[in-house]
């Protein structure tokens, strides 16, 4: 006791004033956010108290619980880059029941002013469609889907998007329904959800840029070569080219006219149609196999994922931030924007970590929301 003031004996201090709880409050907030205060953590908010002389008993568990809760560090915190769901694969049971559309782009303007590409691959196979378009709208997608896909490999089960206006239409999704075509919705700014048109969009990209070199405005133009080479390239996850999945045998390709190969030099009409007829009766085997092989590679992917999940869930009512995406952050801010908004609401917590949002007015936020752009809102 010092003048009938409490003190204790410290370590890094000579001394160290114990106060009550109300004092405590008052310097926490003032060291934190004052005219001196930096926003720091918890523990180094701990550390500023007990080196300006204060203590009390609870002062590390009262300073981690404030920072928590300091609007300013939830807002702009650090974006959660960790997943924080499981990784959910998605199977198709056949050849074009499941297609997976993207649109990727803009590119630089080719010939016949198309600046896009709308990308569909098939989820059994890995076939990919393409088609360059000038302009991304619901009516180019329902042409590409009519003349890509329904009349070239039948009517799939579903397709996968993301939410694009182009895609959210009403009439496309009109035409959809016509045809009994399930239209399943990504969440937003989740494209992992629609992984299989994702890594189709990686391999078009890759192989474009490596392809065109400085004439950048021909990309178009070697779009059939692309996809001819990918089709012919056995894939990581089936071990079998899309092209055999597809058509039963693989592809005639140049290098085996250039120096001829088995099936060249000893090619004979008769042999051949017997010879491809027997590859059609064990194509269904082939598939049976390769999807087996699949679901392994599948199998392996997703344990190496979910090793390094930080789960986040979320229940309906509970109150949350949200990751602000740079289309929805005010330019004027430039890099002072914040990098979550909110607070919002849980509405619908749906499965796989997707979730349906809403504003602390009851105002619906559309479509879906995935747990890894969310975190929760302290108060």
């Amino acid at each position: 006791m010092i003048s009938n003031e409490l003190y204790r004996r410290g370590f890094s201090t000579p001394l160290l004033k114990c106060i009550d709880t109300h004092q405590a409050d008052y310097i926490i907030r003032e060291i934190h956010e004052g005219i001196c205060g930096s926003h720091s953590g918890g523990r180094t908010l701990a550390a500023k108290v007990l080196r300006v002389g204060y203590y009390w008993p609870t002062l590390k568990g009262d300073c981690a619980e404030f920072v928590k809760k300091c609007v300013q560090c939830q807002k702009h915190g650090n974006i959660i880059h960790a997943s924080a769901t499981e990784l959910h694969s998605i199977n198709s049971p056949w050849p074009f029941t499941l297609w997976g559309i993207d649109v990727l782009g803009p590119f630089p303007v080719a010939k016949g002013q198309v600046k896009f590409l709308l990308v569909a691959v098939d989820y059994f196979t890995k076939w990919i469609e393409v088609e360059p378009l000038a302009c991304i709208s619901a009516a180019n997608v329902q042409k590409f889907v009519w003349k890509n896909l329904v009349t070239r490999f039948g009517i799939p089960y579903a397709i996968v998007s993301d939410n694009g206006i182009q895609f959210t239409d009403k009439k496309f999704n009109i035409f959809l329904e016509n045809l009994g075509i399930r239209h399943r919705f990504t969440s937003v700014e989740h494209p992992q959800s629609n992984g299989q048109a994702e890594a189709a969009n990686k391999v078009i990209l890759a192989e474009l840029k490596k392809r065109l070199g400085s004439a950048k405005g021909a990309w178009a133009k070697e779009l059939p070569e692309v996809l001819w080479a990918y089709r012919c390239t056995p894939q990581s996850t089936t071990k079998e080219t899309p092209f055999r999945l597809t058509y039963g045998a693989d592809a005639m390709i140049p290098v085996e006219v250039g120096e001829l190969s088995f099936r060249q030099q000893h090619f004979h009409e008769d042999s051949n149609d017997s010879s491809l007829r027997a590859e059609l009766d064990v194509l269904d085997e082939l598939r049976e196999k390769t999807q087996v092989v699949a679901e392994a590679c599948k199998q392996r992917k997703t344990r190496r994922f979910n090793s390094n999940l930080k789960p986040r869930t979320f229940h309906e009512g509970d109150l949350v931030w949200r990751a602000t995406d740079s289309a929805r952050r005010n330019s004027s801010d430039g890099k002072l924007a914040a990098n979550w908004d909110g607070p919002f609401r849980i509405r619908h917590a749906l499965h796989n970590g997707a979730y349906k949002l809403e504003e602390l007015s009851d105002k619906i936020i559309p479509r879906t929301w995935n747990s890894t752009h969310l975190k929760t809102y302290y108060s």
